[in-house]
């Protein structure tokens, strides 16, 4: 297993540009986050090759992040600003070495129905998937639950396939977020196996609470065990919010790290 670190939600004790750093020491040696486009893609650049770690991966832009717009793939009249975004990302990823974006789905408008939204997301999504392949970049799709993002478009496993296959873009693929998935389905371990030939990324955190994987209802050392058995051999990502200091719950890391190296 290959960790990264999601420095959106660890080290954020320190600045943003200091997580790098701390993320090496700690033991990582990829990190991934949600959104770069605040920092110049140069300065991000020098911060990975100073600590000798690789970009796992980032999202595309969101929309107004403040205002509660999380992605704009799915918003009508948006799609010039989406193309404006995909752009964005790639020049970003070109820079960062980076070879997996996530395309947020977003929250339709009320009143937008629900065959709309998804027919223009998945329009959206062949010209993103498009532009990603002169790239040499793998897109992502990833379901998250309602109840973390009421109202996100793109809410299961089962979705995600169906949507994938119908864009039919070999460049297109699944983020299973394990955390996300336990939520909204459960049965982790089936779903794994059966969505395995479209899985290009995995995220993992603690359930209910979204903290470090090694509490909760899920037990990650045999869902480690369970994507070995497939064959993945991506990065997962960590995308959980510490309880306390990040390096005082890494406890879970250094032994599946230990499990992993032999």
């Amino acid at each position: 297993m290959r960790f990264a670190a999601n420095l959106s939600m660890m080290f954020t004790e320190r600045p943003f540009l200091e997580r790098f750093g701390a993320a090496a020491a700690a033991g990582f040696d990829a990190v991934e986050f949600l959104f770069p486009y605040d920092v110049p893609a140069e300065r991000i650049k020098a911060a990975l090759d100073a600590h000798g770690l690789t970009q796992a991966l980032f999202n595309l832009p969101p929309g107004d992040w403040a205002a509660g717009e999380r992605g704009t793939a799915s918003l009508p009249g948006r799609e010039d600003e989406f193309r404006e975004g995909v752009a964005t990302a790639i020049a970003y990823a070109n820079v960062l070495d980076n070879r997996l974006l996530h395309c947020m789905a977003g929250i339709p408008p009320d009143g937008l129905e629900r065959d709309a939204a998804l027919a223009l997301y998945t329009d959206n999504l062949r010209h993103a998937a498009a532009a990603c392949a002169e790239a040499g970049l793998t897109l992502l799709v990833e379901p998250i639950n309602n109840r973390d993002m009421p109202g996100y478009l793109m809410n299961s496993t089962a979705l995600a396939r169906r949507v994938i296959e119908a864009v039919g873009a070999p460049n297109l693929k699944l983020q299973f977020d394990l955390y996300h998935c336990q939520i909204s389905e459960g049965d982790l371990a089936t779903r794994i196996r059966a969505n395995a030939d479209l899985t290009a990324h995995v995220q993992i955190a603690g359930v209910p609470d979204r903290q470090e994987p090694d509490r909760g209802e899920v037990h990650y050392p045999y869902l480690f065990e369970v994507l070995a058995s497939t064959g993945y051999r991506g990065f997962i990502g960590c995308e959980y919010r510490p309880r306390a200091r990040t390096e005082d719950g890494l406890g879970w890391f250094h032994t599946a790290s230990k499990q992993a190296a032999r």
